[in-house]
């Protein structure tokens, strides 16, 4: 079942979250799951994490369907949404899935490059292109782009990350003129430092000097921050990008 007007809760409605068997995305699938919805929990590689997700979504009551698919691949991508998008008609998607390879552009690999943009950038149009129809036929639709803070300000060493990043703010904000008449909304949530494995090998001490609020975030900061962008109470914002980054200058 889907909603049958945009205040109607039903508790099967369904969010596919991408990259959502570990830090970010998970997250943001259990803060959903809390707020009433079952998930299709998309990941890559890490079964036995996207499992303990699954597991504790079932604790708080909801339905938890695993789709490993690599957001890169147009072809996976396709072949495991299809029958997904029918099956489930989720209204909400969050696409979080990405990763950083690091380093100065004048010494960059083309797969660094390359790599890089394939998850983020264009993971974003094939899970998106997948799943939008449906959202413009039931004229309903909550799109949550994870962004980050390299992708509003730069930041050295991550030419690669920041450019996928300010494409997809950019594809945000386009999208969300296209499919505004439909009662869709398509946001981005950039987060600056937050306590995730990509933080785990950087100086803490020094990074809180750094945020005016003398802390690093939280993977819950920012599931929050999609659980109101999700929610009614967002239903006349749209084509905006939320920084949830303690103060940072954006």
């Amino acid at each position: 079942m889907r909603p049958d007007t945009p205040n109607t809760f039903h508790s099967e409605r369904f969010a596919l979250i991408t990259g959502a068997s570990r830090g970010i995305g998970r997250s943001i699938a259990l803060q959903l799951a809390e707020d009433g919805y079952s998930i299709l929990l998309n990941y890559h590689s890490r079964n036995d994490a996207a499992e303990n997700v699954r597991e504790q979504i079932i604790d708080l009551g909801q339905q938890c369907h695993l789709v490993p698919f690599d957001v890169s691949s147009a072809k996976e991508t396709t072949e495991c949404l299809s029958d997904i998008v029918k099956q489930f008609d989720p209204s909400v998607v969050v696409n979080n899935a990405g990763f950083a390879r690091d380093g100065l552009l004048a010494m960059m690999s083309d797969e660094q490059w390359n790599d890089v943009l394939a998850v983020h950038l264009n993971g974003f149009y094939h899970v998106t292109r997948a799943v939008l129809p449906r959202m413009i036929r039931k004229r309903y639709g909550r799109i949550v782009n994870i962004v980050s803070i390299s992708g509003q300000t730069g930041v050295a060493g991550q030419v690669n990350y920041s450019a996928a990043k300010a494409g997809i703010i950019g594809a945000t904000r386009s999208l969300a003129v296209e499919v505004a008449r439909r009662n869709i909304t398509v946001n981005a949530v950039a987060p600056g430092f937050i306590d995730t494995e990509m933080l785990s090998e950087l100086p803490s001490d020094e990074i809180q000097k750094t945020i005016p609020m003398r802390r690093i975030g939280s993977p819950e900061d920012v599931a929050h921050a999609v659980s109101f962008l999700v929610s009614e109470k967002a239903s006349y914002i749209t084509g905006q990008v939320l920084a949830v980054n303690g103060g940072l200058y954006t």
